[in-house]
Order: C-alpha cells, then structure tokens, then sequence
C-alpha cells in the first residue's frame, strides 16, 4: 500500500473503533434489538456530527476525501475523543506531516552521549520516533538490558517488550506496562502514517506477538508517561522505580 492508503486505513479504523465505544441509548438513539455492531451505526455518527452519512461512510471506507477542521472538531466531540486521540484524529484526517520517501537515519550525537554517560546514577536512554533504540548509559545496560549485546536490526523497545523473555519477566503487571506502552508507541505511529520502517516493525510484532496483535486492534493511544513502577529484578528484587519519558 502507499502512504496514502495506509493512512486512510489507519483513519477508518481509528473511526470505527472509537464508534465502537459509544452508547446509542447515550446518544438518545432508541435501543434497537438488534444491532450488527456494537456502538453507534455510521448514519448515527453523521447526524450526531452534522454531516452527511454518505460523507462519513466514505471516510470509513477508506475515500480519499478532505474534511474541514469544524466536521473533524464535531466528530471528536460524538465520539467523546479525549485531548491525545483528538490529536491522533488531526494527524490522521488532515495528511499531516508529509513523510519523507527516503527514512531519515536517526542517531545519537556525541554531546547527547555524553550527557547520558554523565548520568551513570540513573538509567537512560534515547530512542527514536520508532522506538528504535540509539543511545544508553551503563546503568541502563545493567538495570534494562545489555544493550550492545542486541543486533542492531532489533535494538527496539516495543520489539523486546513484546519478544524478550526477560523484559517481560521484568516487569510488574507486564501485561498493563505492555498494552500502555503499546497505545504510546500508537500515538507515534499516527504522526508517522505510511512511514515504511514503523509498518515493517508493526507487521513483524503482529507475526510474532498475539497479545500486539490483539490489542494493536483496539487503536488505543496515550500520551507520554511519567510515574512510579514497579519491576522484579534477578539481582535487585522487588523495586519501585519513578520514571519519566521526553
């Protein structure tokens, strides 16, 4: 597919998922005994966003059609879109940004590794608009994973959360920590739609992953995260660590 095409695809998805979720009796729609899908019908959303159902099937169906800032404004407000899948809804509909044919090859300067090895108290480090990983210190080798160890092709977080016997069993409640990051990893993925390297990755995870491949369904997004988790580290044991994402 073109960039284009995956990323009217993303959008029909995104719209279709997010329809889901609504209840019609919510909507003041009567419950009808029978529906064919659960959550609002596409006519249902039309009305509710005032727009014309043909306008907005064309969007589910993958149209290549424009639709002004007001009719995206009213559809997030029927679909009850919070502040991120708003953005995720603009970046999606308004074929923003224009991606690059050639990917841009990401690396780490050497001030920025600098600064992480002067960091060596604290684990660090950088990723790319992939999550590709490309910069570390020390302390994120031994509390993480030994990063050089890894072939390049799959220094990746969302790759080694999902693939990685002992990222997983790193974690406390690895199936919150994986789904969150999936939904953070998503909400990139929307900036960049069409970018043929993050298509590549995310075809490779659903191959390998059943739990991505389930909940990379759902069109879930969050934005980044700053907290308290916990982890079950082989020589440290139980630890309660703050985190905090740039």
């Amino acid at each position: 597919m073109s960039h284009d095409e995956i990323r009217r695809k993303e959008l029909s998805d995104f719209l279709r998922t997010r329809r889901a979720r609504i209840s019609p009796a919510d909507q003041g729609f009567p419950a009808a005994q029978r529906r064919r899908t659960p959550g609002l019908r596409r006519e249902e959303v039309a009305q509710l966003a005032g727009m014309s159902a043909t306008w907005y099937t064309w969007l589910e169906q993958r149209r290549p059609i424009r639709v002004s800032a007001g009719i995206l404004d009213n559809l997030a407000r029927v679909l009850q879109l919070n502040p991120v899948e708003r953005t995720q809804l603009y970046r999606l509909a308004r074929r923003e940004p224009i991606i690059d044919s050639i990917p841009q090859h990401e690396i780490v300067s050497p001030r920025l590794q600098r600064m992480l090895d002067q960091t060596d108290l604290m684990p660090a480090f950088v990723m790319g608009r992939r999550w590709d990983l490309l910069g570390w210190n020390r302390a994120a080798r031994a509390f993480l994973l030994d990063f050089e160890q890894i072939p390049p092709e799959e220094r990746n977080l969302v790759w080694r959360i999902f693939t990685h016997p002992a990222l997983r069993s790193l974690f406390v409640e690895w199936s919150t920590r994986a789904r969150d990051a999936l939904a953070r990893f998503r909400a990139d993925y929307g900036r960049y739609p069409g970018d043929s390297h993050f298509v590549q990755l995310v075809d490779r995870l659903n191959a390998v992953s059943p739990e991505f491949a389930q909940w990379w369904s759902c069109h879930d997004v969050l934005p980044l995260s700053e907290g308290r988790l916990q982890y079950n580290h082989p020589l440290g044991g139980r630890m309660i660590v703050d985190h905090m994402s740039f």
